[in-house]
């Protein structure tokens, strides 16, 4: 059984698309949806610098965008079960045809923008802290005043809240863990300060009319399957104050019975977890072009 998975905000890199529109269609296809959402994605994804593609309005369209490219790239894939970390589950929401691919950039475009501008409020930030026992280190951000807000497995949590407060966890770091990694994000996603997003967010979503999945939906929020795609659309306007619970959408893989696990440009992040959660699940990145024979094979082998 394969599942298709999509990497959350921080995995793009400068230029990470360049590669992808060589490929038959994909430029006229980024054009289209560019016109769309009113941003350039064939700039940010091929010149930009890394500072330009940090900025939350342009990073989440940026990475649902090449979510879609790389999976139409592949061409007729239909996995067990699909699931996104964070901006993510909107790729895989439109992986489910819960939503079509304009639908699903027209709503990360106003994701992103609500976000940006939630951000903009307080100067905040998220690290990920590496090792340690996962209740020892809830409990001393929480006295910290961070907030856990990607519990993702494999022994690393991701902490946000205040640069001040991350400063202090820089300064004291929990037993056992080994580092503490700033990430390349703009604000404390998945936290109280992201609260003014989900209004915003919620009036997005009334213009929409999402269907009902086609394949197995994983949730971030709880690690559950959903069956409608109006329970997805409303968990995803929740999720953007809500922790990701990737640990819990892991244990879920396994329920399953997942033996194959395939991540979407800009693949690595999410396949890098699962080696160490879910041993005997073969992964694969799709980070180039030239990883997609490799991918066409491991899904021929782990579909039906």
């Amino acid at each position: 059984m394969l599942v298709l998975v999509a990497p959350g905000q921080g995995a793009q890199t400068p230029g990470f698309l360049t590669p992808w529109l060589d490929l038959p269609g994909a430029a006229d296809r980024l054009a289209v949806w560019s016109d769309a959402i009113g941003l350039d994605l064939a700039h940010y994804g091929t010149q930009a610098d890394a500072d330009a593609i940090r900025d939350t309005a342009v990073a989440q369209p940026l990475l649902v965008a090449a979510g879609l490219l790389s999976t139409t790239a592949l061409g007729d894939v239909t996995p067990g079960a699909v699931a996104g970390h964070s901006v993510g589950e909107i790729t895989a929401a439109a992986f489910a045809g819960v939503l079509d691919d304009t639908a699903a950039l027209s709503l990360v475009r106003k994701r992103g923008l609500a976000m940006a501008e939630a951000a903009a409020i307080t100067r905040t930030g998220m690290s990920a802290l590496l090792g340690g026992d996962p209740a020892v280190t809830v409990e001393h951000l929480r006295k910290l005043g961070l907030t856990p807000a990607n519990m993702n497995g494999a022994g690393q949590i991701v902490a946000a809240g205040t640069l001040e407060e991350l400063a202090a966890l820089e300064a004291d770091k929990p037993e056992g863990v080994r580092r503490v990694v700033p990430l390349k994000v703009a604000g404390a996603f998945h936290t109280r300060h992201m609260g003014p997003a989900v209004a915003a967010l919620a009036e997005a979503a009334k213009e929409l009319s999402p269907a009902d999945p086609t394949v197995t939906y994983v949730s971030n929020k709880d690690g559950g399957t959903v069956a409608t795609g109006d329970e997805v659309l409303s968990r995803l306007v929740g999720q953007v104050e809500n922790p990701v619970r990737w640990d819990l959408c892991m244990e879920t893989f396994q329920e399953l019975g997942v033996t194959a696990l395939i991540e979407v440009c800009p693949g690595g992040t999410l396949t890098g977890i699962a080696k160490r959660a879910l041993p005997g699940v073969k992964t694969l990145a799709l980070k180039t072009p030239d990883d997609l024979d490799a991918a066409r094979a491991l899904i021929a082998e782990h579909t039906a």
